[in-house]
């Protein structure tokens, strides 16, 4: 199996897009727009756990920030945030969750193959304020820590440990990074309003203890898409505080980011937009931009995950906390929303290795007290 299939099936449960990115911009070439869930609407009704689904779907609470994880003694962390899941030898799987508090560390819950919890434990400790991060072709996960010194630390999801950090990744406050398995490189965001998009190339693949670090500049109207060069930076501090910083472009609060099938997918919370960057090509446009169509369901842009389907599934800060997904036609349709926690943000979605599970966190949802869901159903 090559290392393409291995990251899609065996670790992640995302898919490919069908036809490829190449087809969006041929077929489509105006950012997303809003339109009809290929779901169906929402139920007027919330569930048990005050979830809004459509028909078909149902959802299950695993987690409480500060009580034991069901059927284990491990306490639940607060402010749960970025997350990713991995398959197991046995035919289960384990789900990542960050803590963006201080102190900050990883938790992981581990399912067998019916989607039992079996355990629950440690994965980092010591950190601080770990937002978000992203999975490795090879299995491991890797977690981001968001303040201005901030590291990417590199953990074992598989069994209590503790990870790993990689300087040479960069100091500055991440927020998420997406492994590129066919170009041997790394993408991460910055969580700043002078924020930068970084690209990282290890210098023996697939170790990353060394390797360049670059961050992007875009000097093309976003709406029409454009060529990225890469300005080499150090990674010893923000880009923004670095001599080059001037040949480098702006990008306003990086939140989650994604590559998928030649694609890197990142959204900016600054401007409420989703990016699409194409390796292949080094083009980067604005695949949504919610200024652009008012009433637009997604607003908050935070986490992205790919789903088997091509189907991009993008959490909320704030707004009506909604997940939303834009389609590969480029519509853009709540899939489902949660009810009575104003005030909190939906973090850490990720499909189960089979593809019909999502999980996902409400950081703050019961009384400040985070709530980590999953939702079961006929995911396409």
């Amino acid at each position: 199996m090559n290392r393409r299939h291995f990251l899609r099936w065996s670790m992640l449960g995302g898919g490919a897009l069908a036809l490829g990115p190449a087809f969006w911009r041929r077929a489509y070439a105006s950012p997303a727009g809003p339109g009809p869930s290929p779901y169906g609407p929402l139920s007027d009704t919330p569930d048990g756990n005050g979830l809004l689904l459509p028909a078909g779907f149902s959802s299950r609470l695993l987690a409480r920030s500060g009580a034991p994880v069901p059927g284990t003694s491990y306490p639940w962390h607060v402010n749960p945030d970025g997350g990713a899941c991995f398959a197991t030898p046995e035919g289960g799987w384990v789900y990542t969750s960050n803590c963006e508090f201080i102190p900050g560390g990883t938790s992981a819950i581990r399912f067998n193959g019916n989607g039992d919890i079996v355990d629950a434990y440690s994965i980092l400790s010591g950190t601080l304020v770990n937002c978000s991060g992203g999975p490795t072709p090879w299995g491991t996960w890797l977690s981001c820590e968001e303040f201005d010194g901030g590291r990417v630390f590199e953990c074992d999801p598989q069994q209590p440990s503790q990870g790993v950090s990689r300087p040479a990744l960069g100091t500055f406050a991440h927020e998420a990074v997406a492994v590129d398995p066919d170009g041997h490189r790394l993408y991460l965001t910055e969580d700043r309003t002078n924020g930068r998009f970084y690209r990282f190339t290890p210098s023996s693949w697939p170790s990353l203890s060394g390797g360049i670090l670059e961050a992007a500049r875009f000097r093309s109207d976003p709406f029409a898409g454009g060529p990225v060069s890469w300005v080499r930076v150090s990674s010893l501090l923000p880009a923004s505080l670095q001599p080059s910083a001037f040949l480098t472009t702006v990008f306003n609060g990086g939140e989650g980011c994604w590559y998928d099938s030649g694609t890197v997918y990142f959204t900016t919370k600054g401007d409420n937009r989703v990016w699409a960057y194409t390796v292949a090509n080094s083009r980067l446009e604005v695949l949504y931009d919610d200024d652009l169509y008012p009433g637009s369901p997604l607003g908050g842009v935070d986490n992205v995950v790919v789903s088997r389907s091509g189907d991009l599934y993008m959490v909320e800060d704030g707004g009506d906390l909604q997940v939303c997904l834009i389609t590969p036609e480029r519509m853009v349709s709540p899939f489902l929303q949660v009810l009575g926690q104003e005030g909190s943000e939906l973090t850490g979605p990720a499909f189960s290795p089979d593809g019909q599970r999502l999980y996902f966190s409400s950081q703050r949802g019961n009384n400040g007290l985070g709530l980590t869901y999953e939702v079961t159903g006929p995911f396409r």
